[in-house]
């Protein structure tokens, strides 16, 4: 390409010149710029690039100078994200389960253009995906999207919904029938996405994994449920729940030794309630959604905690203990 043939595209090939290329540990001279410059067709010398530079800080983006031997070199200053902040995002992206490995790759990739060429490499070492458990469902990267539309237009879901199978199939629930709920929050738990939902059908509210939803399309139907989400916590609903399994929400009380109270506020938050019992030991109370997951989560603490309270769950406990001795026998 001669040079000067995309002169009135100088400024956007300086600016990407000077984001791909310089950084705060590394700078292009002035000739290195212009030479860079022409390889784009672009015709540059030092007197118009002083005058760009300044343009360009008027824009927004600073360009500084550093003085090196004798020579001076230039870099861009300003940038959307510090490469620390970067790297936070890519360890999300990397670590989530519900992001696919090929759309983690994609997503790190774009990470890495925030960044100079320099920089990405400290990003690009971070990579380290495979052999994780990550999703498989390559449509949930659109499926947020598309919930997140149909919540802000105020219209109900339609979708299927499955589960695997011991062949590690997936396996449509509910024999393949089409699920329409109306959906009215996202959350994050447990390392994966959930939909919030009122079901009109069983009236109540219920969530669904993201990861499992697929053929999702939004309908032209209102949303329902509007009065029970208006008296919705969604901190609460989450506390609530173990590994979020449904059950039946109860008012649970607990006994544990003192040393085992940071274990409850870490799960239910400063809020629970704490009652000291005696010099060793405290009482609490917390309301729960009761499964097998909850049960084992008070198992797995042996004798540090303790359900004494109501007296359904007691026996339930009991009950739940003895099959579990009796399988392992």
């Amino acid at each position: 390409m001669a040079a000067g043939d995309n002169q009135k595209l100088k400024m956007l090939y300086l600016v990407k010149i000077l984001s791909e290329e310089t950084d705060d540990s590394h700078g292009l001279s002035l000739q290195e710029i212009v030479g860079k410059l022409g390889e784009y067709g672009v015709n540059a010398d030092r007197k118009t690039l002083y005058r760009d530079f300044a343009e360009l800080e008027h824009y927004g983006l600073e360009v500084l100078s550093e003085q090196l031997g004798r020579t001076v070199v230039y870099h861009l200053a300003t940038r959307t994200f510090e490469l620390p902040e970067l790297k936070l995002l890519v360890d999300a992206v990397q670590s989530s389960k519900f992001i696919t490995e090929k759309k983690s790759r994609q997503l790190i990739k774009k990470l890495e253009s925030m960044v100079s060429v320099h920089e990405a490499k400290y990003l690009h070492r971070q990579v380290l995906i495979s052999g994780r458990i990550k999703a498989v469902n390559e449509s949930i990267y659109y499926n947020v999207d598309m919930l997140h539309d149909a919540i802000n237009a105020d219209r109900q879901i339609r979708f299927q919904y499955f589960q695997w199978n011991v062949r590690k199939e997936q396996e449509l629930r509910r024999n393949g029938e089409w699920y329409q709920i109306s959906p009215w929050c996202l959350m994050w738990d447990d390392e994966n996405y959930y939909l919030v939902a009122y079901d009109a059908r069983d009236q109540k509210i219920k969530h669904y994994r993201v990861d499992k939803i697929i053929r999702l399309s939004i309908t032209d139907i209102p949303r329902e449920g509007k009065q029970e989400f208006r008296e919705f916590d969604a901190a609460k609903y989450t506390t609530s729940l173990f590994g979020m399994y449904g059950g039946e929400l109860m008012r649970v009380t607990l006994e544990g030794r003192n040393n085992m109270v940071g274990t409850l506020i870490d799960r239910f938050g400063t809020d629970i309630s704490i009652i000291p019992i005696d010099e060793e030991h405290f009482s609490a109370h917390a309301d729960v959604m009761v499964s097998r997951h909850f049960l084992g989560w008070i198992l797995a603490l042996g004798d540090g905690i303790r359900i004494t309270g109501p007296e359904p769950l007691v026996r339930q406990m009991r009950e739940e203990a003895k099959r579990l001795s009796e399988t392992y026998l």
